[in-house]
């Protein structure tokens, strides 16, 4: 319908000039190298116009980057705890000081602990007459970057006995900022490897249905009617449900991974039938049949190219699915378990009301999940853009 909308503009008095007028300002512009352009470099210069979807990218590549050095950037590691700040509210980072005025230095107060008389709840403030200077790759807690690599230095922190809670702690005293980016590691790579499975899947499965027929269409399509039948989020929990308790962590990760991925490739699958159903009759597919070409390098090689940029924004609208997938089943406890972290696991610890009436910024991994679900949806609709030949 929207092809069909921009074919009628394009057919309006008046549109056609316009058009004319930017291929020739592009022409003017790029020269001969419009015309000899590739698919991919044509597709790069209709992207860069969105802007809004070129900073869904940077926002996407920072949380990656900080995702996959976690260690680097966190002030804690993934199983430490001070059970001396429990449940500090976030305690910014001073530039001045009420005495001594300005400062080029940050700074945080040191914090003393406080018990209301009627609650007997524990609470924490800043001790104004105590100062910790925060500095940058300073020194902290030994790790192992990625298991292999150890190291001491960190993004940031405080000298001293100083500490820096950004966004607060937890029922156990961990930083929730070291928590956030030790669950980013997870959040964002469950939904990349899932969709990466999908893809492979679902590309091979309905190209194998589409170009074929027949029976074996046949029993592929009622295979993906059978799975698309059964509503996803139940079917989610009793297969998440169904891995033991003991199992080791990092067998739990791919497993809820494989899990989010059985379900996910259905879809594609069946565009991917439709898409070939319709390629397999075009003149270059028989041309490549009479040389002699296989079946498999046809598809390989010449079909699968041919709508490889719908392929790409799929991936980037599949992304966001899976990461809110993830979050949903840790968030109801079906999915990944602590000690591992991410975003959903942390939302787990926000489930009792009582809990966010007295601590709401236990809530905040709700922001970095809708961030990345709305930039890896922006720009999936750049690449859409940039892709569409009518648009």
């Amino acid at each position: 319908m929207r092809r069909l909308w921009r074919r009628i503009l394009r057919a309006l008095p008046g549109r056609k000039a316009r058009e004319q007028a930017r291929q020739e300002t592009l022409q003017r512009e790029l020269g001969d190298d419009y015309y000899l352009a590739s698919q991919w470099t044509l597709m790069w210069r209709k992207f860069r116009k969105h802007r809004l979807a070129k900073v869904s990218l940077v926002i996407l590549g920072i949380f990656y980057f900080i995702g996959l050095f976690s260690e680097f950037f966190a002030v804690q590691g993934l199983r430490s705890y001070d059970s001396r700040y429990t449940y500090v509210r976030p305690i910014p980072i001073r530039f001045v000081h009420p005495e001594d005025g300005f400062s080029l230095r940050p700074f945080v107060y040191g914090l003393t602990q406080e018990r209301d008389p009627e609650t007997l709840r524990r609470s924490y403030v800043e001790d104004k007459s105590v100062t910790y200077p925060v500095r940058f790759f300073t020194r902290g807690e030994p790790y192992m970057m990625w298991g292999l690599i150890p190291g001491d230095i960190h993004f940031y922190g405080a000298e001293g006995e100083g500490q820096v809670f950004l966004l607060g702690t937890d029922s156990l005293g961990r930083d929730m900022v070291s928590r956030l980016v030790h669950g980013a590691r997870i959040s964002l790579s469950i939904g990349l490897v899932g969709v990466m499975i999908s893809l492979f899947v679902g590309t091979i499965m309905g190209a194998i249905s589409g170009f074929f027929g027949g029976i074996v269409d046949t029993i592929i399509q009622r295979i993906v009617e059978v799975l698309r039948s059964f509503p996803e989020i139940p079917l989610w929990m009793a297969l998440s449900a169904a891995l033991p308790a003991n199992m080791p962590l990092v067998q739990t990760y791919f497993l809820i991974t494989l899990i989010l991925s059985l379900i996910g490739w259905t879809g594609l699958a069946r565009v991917v039938r439709g898409k070939f159903i319709s390629m397999r009759e075009e003149d270059y597919v028989m041309a490549a049949q009479v040389t002699g070409a296989t079946d498999a390098r046809i598809i390989r090689r010449h079909m699968i190219p041919g709508f490889i940029s719908y392929l790409l924004v799929e991936v980037t609208l599949s992304i966001p699915r899976m990461i809110l997938a993830e979050t949903s089943l840790s968030f109801l406890g079906l999915g990944l378990r602590s000690p591992v972290t991410s975003w959903g696991v942390l939302l787990q610890e926000a489930q009792s009301v009582r809990t966010v009436s007295l601590y709401p910024w236990l809530l905040i991994p709700v922001i970095p999940v809708i961030i990345t679900v709305l930039a890896f949806n922006f720009v999936g609709d750049g690449l859409r853009d940039a892709a569409d030949p009518y648009s």
